[in-house]
């Protein structure tokens, strides 16, 4: 059984498509049908104490140390101004 709140939100949904053509909230219309992100985080494999796993040597192509079985590229450093550095020394 529905609310008044989402009736109402249906009715308003239904009105809206009818004047302008258009679906007014498609993440509600067409909910599981759209692609919500394209790249999950790369998430860390943990044990049973839930403490980090390493990496299994003996298996070339797959690392244990990651959910997915690959490892995150790494990205690069920023390269500092010369002058800034000279300060430090």
């Amino acid at each position: 059984m529905m609310s008044d709140t989402s009736k109402f939100s249906a009715l308003v949904d239904d009105i809206w498509e009818l004047v302008f053509g258009s679906v007014r909230r498609p993440e509600v219309k067409f909910k599981g049908m759209m692609f919500t992100h394209a790249k999950q985080k790369p998430k860390r494999a943990r044990g049973p104490k839930g403490r980090y796993k390493g990496d299994d040597l003996s298996t070339a192509f797959t690392n244990e140390a990651w959910v997915s079985g690959k490892a995150p590229k790494k990205g690069k450093k920023k390269w500092k101004k010369w002058w800034i550095m000279l300060r430090v020394w």
